[in-house]
């Protein structure tokens, strides 16, 4: 859990709120389930909101303390339960409960697709299980609640603004200043590089870390990129639109199933024994051999 401290040593600008405190945090499954569900939890962790992982009827759920004391209940599909993997379901559901009032049930946001045939259908479930809608619904109804203890920034999103860049290094790409037509491809390539050249293990573990941390790594960014891409071919409202949108999202599925497959690589890396020295060549031996003896001189005839 070390790379979802409350407090990293990096350029957020808002504090992330704390972990849960209690004896499951320490347990590796629950470990896992926090990891699938970070591009939800530290969002919200950003906005000031605590974040826990609890077992609902039938699924795990995300619940979300609020400052008023009630909660947040982020859901996947739970009669039937879903049968897609934790953290990326079909859709998600979000309540709002209050404890102490009876039957104050809320719902801020329902992005599961219907199967009822009849029934009209929702606008928010073109969005299926994607992050961004589901976030900037939280933050609309908890601003008009005044109960958002902290703006959304560009760390806490899943996925940036538009026109914004993630860093003050990624501009857009092409811009006469950079002189550059792919400074993400350069970026990676410089990277690649870096590892050509690492002396250690432990240095080639730390760039691996850059591709594999589950928040804020390459694979996970570049998932979001391509599911934030699918739901742009959806706005076209065109067959090809949805269909393109369809191959995007198995895309950014691929990406999330390689970084899940690939979690343990960087510690794999970080153990590996390094390879001896070569050893040192041994001193040229004096030949034994007599040296040559010069050649003879060439006898000369004298003529008459």
């Amino acid at each position: 859990m070390a790379a979802d401290e409350p407090n990293p040593p990096d350029s957020r600008t808002t504090p992330l709120a704390p972990l849960p405190d209690h004896r499951n945090v320490g347990e590796r499954w629950w470990q896992e389930l926090w990891r699938r569900h970070t591009h939800i939890t530290t969002p919200l962790r950003a906005r000031g909101l605590p974040c826990d992982i609890e077992f609902g009827m039938s699924a795990y759920i995300v619940r979300v303390s609020l400052p008023d004391d009630s909660y947040l209940t982020i859901s996947p599909p739970q009669e039937p339960p879903s049968e897609r993997r934790p953290g990326d379901p079909e859709g998600w559901i979000v309540t709002r409960e209050v404890p102490d009032i009876v039957m104050q049930y809320e719902v801020l946001y329902d992005s599961v697709p219907c199967d009822d045939p009849g029934a009209s259908p929702r606008p928010e479930a073109r969005h299926g299980g994607s992050a961004e809608p589901l976030l900037a619904a939280i933050d609309h109804r908890l601003a008009q609640l005044g109960l958002l203890p902290a703006p959304a920034t560009p760390h806490a999103s899943a996925h940036p603004a538009p026109g914004r860049s993630a860093s003050p290094a990624q501009d857009a790409p092409g811009t006469p200043e950079r002189g550059a037509a792919y400074v993400y491809g350069d970026a990676m390539r410089e990277l690649t590089d870096r590892l050509n050249g690492a002396e250690s293990h432990a240095d080639a573990a730390a760039l691996l870390h850059q591709i594999l941390e589950p928040t804020d790594g390459l694979l996970t960014q570049l998932g979001e990129f391509f599911e934030a891409a699918g739901e742009k071919a959806k706005e076209a409202e065109e067959d090809d639109g949805f269909d393109l949108s369809y191959d995007l999202a198995d895309a950014a599925a691929e990406i999330r199933q390689l970084g899940e497959a690939l979690h343990v690589a960087e510690d794999r890396m970080r153990a590996l024994t390094p390879l001896p020295p070569p050893p040192r060549a041994a001193p040229a031996r004096a030949s034994s051999l007599p040296p040559a003896s010069p050649p003879a001189a060439p006898t000369i005839r004298r003529t008459r």
